[in-house]
């Protein structure tokens, strides 16, 4: 007997490339009614500060960084402060974030590079900003849909998951996987089609075991049943303000 898995990897296995659209545009509308405030989860006011917390985003969460940010931004408000900034000071601001010397490296020289080429401000082009230090196209996206109204797709480890279990992709390469998910959508929705899958791989579809149990997308889900199955025990499983109320 096929397990609830095997089913659902079975009910997709024959999709057409139409077919996997008009699915993926099913969720990404699911998701918007889930997730009608879904944004960005990083704090910031200006460009630069959204540059510089996404920089400092990787390999630790949101709200560490968000717990980080204002202490830094009060001492290095601009990339004209930060690029003069004593590296061991900047160290200490951000150090609870992990990786702080080479981020601290990193921030500090990205600041340079925006003095010297961009007169301080961040530019509004991927192929500009991913010439930037510890800058790739993940930061690059998050920066242009955020701060500039740019739409672009940010392939953190929440959307390659996601998209992966979704049969949206098979790739695990970053850009190769960015390519495959932006061409089932219209272009103007990928920046919040991002906050929606990010907001979702957060709440319900964790990495290690999916809440399955109480997760809208299961009609529409090939990975459904590789997750928690009982509705109580996968409520209790979600985080954020998807968890249940004390």
């Amino acid at each position: 007997m096929l397990t609830v898995a095997e089913k659902s990897a079975r009910k997709f296995a024959e999709e057409t490339p139409l077919g996997r659209t008009r699915r993926a545009r099913k969720i990404n509308r699911i998701l918007a009614d889930v997730y009608p405030n879904a944004k960005c989860e990083l704090d910031f006011e200006t460009p630069f500060q959204l540059l510089i917390a996404t920089v400092l985003s990787a390999q630790t969460t949101d709200i560490r960084v968000n717990a980080v940010t204002p202490g830094l931004f009060s001492v290095f408000p601009d990339a004209h402060s930060l690029a003069v900034a004593n590296l061991i000071e900047v160290e200490e601001l951000i150090h609870s974030t992990g990786f702080y010397r080479a981020k601290a490296r990193n921030i500090v020289k990205l600041a340079n590079e925006l003095v010297d080429t961009y007169d301080g401000e961040v530019p509004n082009s991927l192929e500009k900003l991913i010439t930037l230090a510890g800058v790739g196209r993940k930061t690059a996206n998050v920066v242009l849909g955020n701060a500039f109204d740019t739409p672009g797709l940010t392939v953190d480890t929440h959307m390659g998951r996601l998209a992966r279990r979704l049969g949206w992709t098979d790739e695990e390469d970053p850009v190769k996987a960015e390519h495959d998910i932006a061409a089932l959508f219209p272009k103007k929705e990928l920046t919040v089609l991002s906050h929606r899958v990010i907001f979702h791989g957060r709440r319900i579809c964790h990495s290690r075991r999916p809440a399955c149990g109480v997760c809208p997308l299961m009609a529409l889900c090939p990975s459904f049943g590789t997750g928690e199955l009982d509705p109580e025990k996968a409520r209790a499983m979600l985080r954020f303000e998807m968890a249940p109320q004390a």
